[in-house]
């Protein structure tokens, strides 16, 4: 779903005569380990993956130990949540699912950072977002399944409708936000996009607008490395975070593992945003430990090697070694979590099976605002046509 340029047709596009460049390396892509020389690429870090608490003086951080809980329960039930989107899918029950294993850490802290009144902009995998809003997981089933088109109101849960269209979502978080900073709001806006669509002209463009007009918007790009089947070096000379000084807003990079890191650094974001100080860009480094979605094979581009070394940065993993360490849970919480993802597995099996087909002239209701006269002859001529079924016909 991300617009990038594939391999395979770049060299024939070059001049016979011209020369095949060298590629470039940018520290992150020299970096031994995948998360950059510190000195050259500052990572924000609160929790390393050995579960190891860390302090930052830009971005303090006081979690007590039922928060951490919260946290760690947050983080199981969205990667079960994502978990049976996949199994559905595989299973004809879904048309497609993006999955965002791996990125639960991104996803939940960041959410967890926004206040009730803020507005989040999504794009197609924010499930863990998306939980941290309320939105229900089945209605994010609904609209793979194709019987929606995501079933929750954006205005009650401050959560917009997925977006397919490839960073388009930025510019309507960017028009959100200056909409409420005339409003006099003192709430604040995050708009989610990945490393792939980083990009795309709508990205850029809503950079250009909310530093101009200095919109209380935080920009966070998941950067997991593969745009579909490209590595984020085929795309970008720069790590991605240093893009945010050439259109006059700050950047920073976080470790996209560590959901103690993501919740703090979001949360300044969104508390510089809120206090007229302008828009931020969040880079948090994390991967994409599954496909792009389910129609994608990563095996064809990418090594187990790389995924292996990412899969010792797990974040469920390092919060829960986290936890046993300081004595902030035992085993009787770790098997009431996991019960309580499997009833919510199972909460999500059935309420999928069971969500009704719409009727095939609904297609119709949103397509205008207002009645249309090229679509109300689209919707007769199409009512037309199933009335000529006989109801033996229609059944089959």
């Amino acid at each position: 779903m991300k617009n990038v340029t594939t391999r395979t047709p770049a060299r024939s596009r070059r001049s016979a005569q011209a020369p095949e460049p060298e590629p470039v390396l940018v520290p992150e892509a020299a970096a031994a380990d995948g998360y950059g020389a510190a000195e050259e690429l500052p990572l924000i870090q609160l929790l390393t993956p050995e579960g190891e608490r860390r302090s930052h003086p830009d971005y303090p951080l006081d979690v007590d130990a039922e928060q951490a809980r919260a946290l760690y329960r947050d983080l199981v039930l969205v990667r079960r949540v994502d978990a049976e989107g996949t199994a559905l899918q595989r299973q004809g029950e879904l048309g497609l699912w993006a999955s965002l294993l791996g990125q639960e850490a991104a996803q939940v802290g960041s959410g967890r950072a926004m206040r009730p009144g803020d507005f989040a902009f999504p794009t197609y995998r924010e499930h863990g977002v998306a939980w941290t809003r309320g939105v229900p997981p089945i209605n994010l089933l609904g609209m793979f399944r194709g019987v929606n088109n995501g079933g929750w109101d954006p205005n009650e849960k401050n959560f917009m409708l997925y977006t397919i269209v490839i960073g388009s979502q930025t510019l309507h978080a960017v028009g959100y936000a200056m909409g409420i900073q005339r409003d006099g709001s003192d709430d604040a806006v995050i708009a989610y996009f990945g490393d792939g669509a980083s990009s795309q002209g709508d990205v850029n463009e809503s950079f250009v607008f909310a530093a101009s007009y200095n919109a209380p918007v935080v920009f966070f790009c998941q950067n997991n490395q593969w745009a579909i089947s490209e590595p984020t070096e085929r795309q970008s000379r720069v790590p991605l975070f240093r893009r945010a000084s050439g259109f006059g807003f700050p950047g920073v990079r976080v470790d996209g593992n560590d959901v103690f890191a993501c919740l703090a650094v979001t949360r300044a974001a969104l508390d510089r945003a809120r206090t007229g100080n302008g828009p931020t860009l969040i880079e948090a480094y994390t991967y994409r430990m599954g496909a792009h979605t389910t129609s994608d094979d990563p095996t064809r581009y990418r090594g187990n090697d790389e995924v292996e070394l990412w899969r010792a940065r797990d974040p469920l993993a390092r919060l829960r070694t986290y936890l046993v360490r300081e004595g902030q849970a035992d085993d009787e919480f770790f098997a009431e979590v996991e019960a309580e993802a499997d009833a919510l597995a199972a909460e999500i099996r059935a309420g999928c099976l069971s969500l009704p087909d719409p009727h095939p002239l609904s297609m119709f209701d949103y397509a205008y605002t207002g009645p249309h006269a090229q679509v109300e002859a689209e919707r007769e001529e199409l009512a037309a046509y199933l009335d000529s079924f006989t109801d033996e016909e229609a059944a089959r």
